[in-house]
């Protein structure tokens, strides 16, 4: 299993049009994606479970981690490394039951501190802190200050994730501050090299 660093990708159906949903996630992978995140509140559940399924076995393919967000049963289904959870889906403690422990959960503490110490007390295996940025497709989304990575860093034996508004620009910031992974989503997909663009990324963190 890829460890925990490195460029995070998140799926966004706004920004990825169907016909080229996969071809797209396959280039952020072959760019170096680590991590992937399959993003869909469509409510289509076959075509969730159909996207869920093809991305799974691309991030096989590229040895990445393949992520669902807010999905624990979807997850089970197409044999998913793990879980993303927020604030309002299912509790760690019980996506933990269902998944077992092996998998994967993720949990967005966005600006608190508080959150965060609770998931690793319950189990997590990684969380994520954000918005440290605008956010392009959270625009509305809490804003985070970036010692926040610094001080889980200090106090939590767990990777941090940081998320929101992250560009190309703006990334040496939090990769200072010791952000262990990167979550981007609309400065990947609207990119005109989506490859190179990952590419870029990788080369920022490593």
């Amino acid at each position: 299993m890829t460890q925990l660093q490195g460029l995070y990708v998140i799926t966004d159906e706004q920004l990825m049009p169907a016909d080229t949903f996969l071809s797209m996630a396959e280039q952020a992978l072959a760019g170096g994606a680590r991590v992937l995140q399959y993003r869909d509140k469509s409510g289509d559940p076959h075509k969730r479970q159909q996207q869920a399924q093809a991305l799974m076995q691309l991030c096989r393919e590229h040895d990445a981690v393949f992520i669902v967000n807010d999905d624990v049963e979807l997850a089970l289904q197409v044999d998913a490394d793990g879980v993303h959870l927020g604030a309002q889906d299912a509790s760690l403690t019980g996506a933990r039951n269902q998944l077992g422990a092996k998998k994967i959960i993720g949990v967005s503490c966005y600006n608190r501190i508080e959150l965060a110490n609770t998931a690793a007390q319950q189990g997590a295996d990684y969380i994520a802190f954000g918005s440290f940025f605008v956010s392009p497709t959270k625009p509305e989304a809490v804003r985070a200050e970036t010692a926040l990575i610094g001080a889980a860093k200090n106090k939590l034996a767990l990777p941090v994730c940081a998320i929101g508004g992250i560009n190309s620009d703006n990334a040496a910031e939090l990769i200072q501050a010791g952000v262990d992974m990167l979550a981007v989503i609309s400065d990947i997909w609207t990119a005109p090299d989506i490859m190179q663009q990952c590419t870029t990324y990788k080369s920022l963190l490593s």
